[in-house]
């Protein structure tokens, strides 16, 4: 009997990261088991949640790959019985081995997502539609960013039997809303901790106990949670609002590195063709 997957995908956090992943940071194998794979993560002001099926005759292909240096997890997506692949939040300087690996899986890539207007890396979705013509781009209408399309709340995109729910998780910046153990920061671009708050409290921890939470992002080494685990030890989301937000505002933390490059180059998500001053700083950088 076909069992239903969910995946969930979560939110980014910025700053410093752990440099070294294990293996199961490049790797995930699905079981015939009911799952949610991956923490909620915002597509701007939504997150995707997606549903396919796992049986004799179909199933979801899943893979957790890392980028060491802005600690982003990107994700691969895939129906094993039509080809059909999609890619959430691609690294530009690491799009090759995407490109690569679609090639060696034999996968037909229909859409690469954006979960939100990246403030940390550049993505590498419009490298990727260069290196594997065809794939569509794919961004929040509420990110303000170009995609090939732009998708709001209670839109679906489909590979396959694989369906992404895109749903409204507001609160952080144009990014995270839930980690392993923390949340997304709240002090740049539409940040607001009391949005978060309530966006992870109503759309992440209302989940069953036993969905697994895959981030977008650690900092120690860690692949995984679950939404059990959340509600009883995140040390921020398990404070009243009051507690959340007096934390939140006063982290403290430091303007992160490349913001001032990535998010202009973030929001043409959908071209590789920068603009010239942007691939400039884009080198200096790299």
């Amino acid at each position: 009997m076909a069992t239903t997957v969910r995946l969930l995908r979560a939110v980014r956090r910025l700053g410093a990261c752990y440099q070294s992943a294990s293996p199961a940071a490049t790797r995930a194998i699905i079981t015939n088991r009911y799952y949610n794979l991956s923490h909620l993560r915002e597509l701007n002001t939504s997150t995707i949640m997606a549903s396919g099926f796992i049986g004799s005759n179909s199933g979801l292909l899943f893979r957790q790959l890392f980028d060491g240096d802005s600690c982003t997890y990107t994700y691969l997506l895939a129906d094993t019985a039509t080809k059909e692949a999609l890619l959430i939040d691609p690294v530009i300087e690491l799009a090759q081995r995407d490109a690569t690996l679609i090639k060696q899986l034999q996968l037909n890539l229909k859409y690469v997502v954006n979960t939100h207007v990246h403030a940390d890396h550049i993505t590498g979705s419009g490298m990727l539609k260069k290196l594997v013509p065809g794939c569509v781009s794919v961004l929040s209408e509420a990110s303000g960013g170009d995609a090939d399309l732009k998708v709001n709340p209670g839109d679906v995109i489909k590979v396959g039997a694989v369906q992404l729910e895109v749903r409204a998780t507001p609160g952080h910046t144009a990014g995270d809303a839930l980690l392993i153990g923390g949340c997304g920061r709240t002090d740049f671009q539409e940040g607001n901790p009391e949005t978060l708050y309530k966006a992870v409290h109503s759309q992440i921890l209302t989940l069953p106990d036993h969905y697994l939470l895959y981030p977008a992002h650690d900092y120690q080494g860690l692949t995984v949670t679950s939404v059990k685990e959340e509600k009883e030890y995140n040390p921020r989301l398990t404070k009243s609002l009051t507690e959340f937000v007096e934390i939140m505002n006063n982290l403290g933390l430091p303007y992160p590195d490349k913001i001032d490059v990535s998010l202009p180059a973030n929001k043409v998500c959908g071209l590789y063709n920068l603009p010239d001053d942007l691939a400039a700083e884009l080198q200096k950088a790299s």
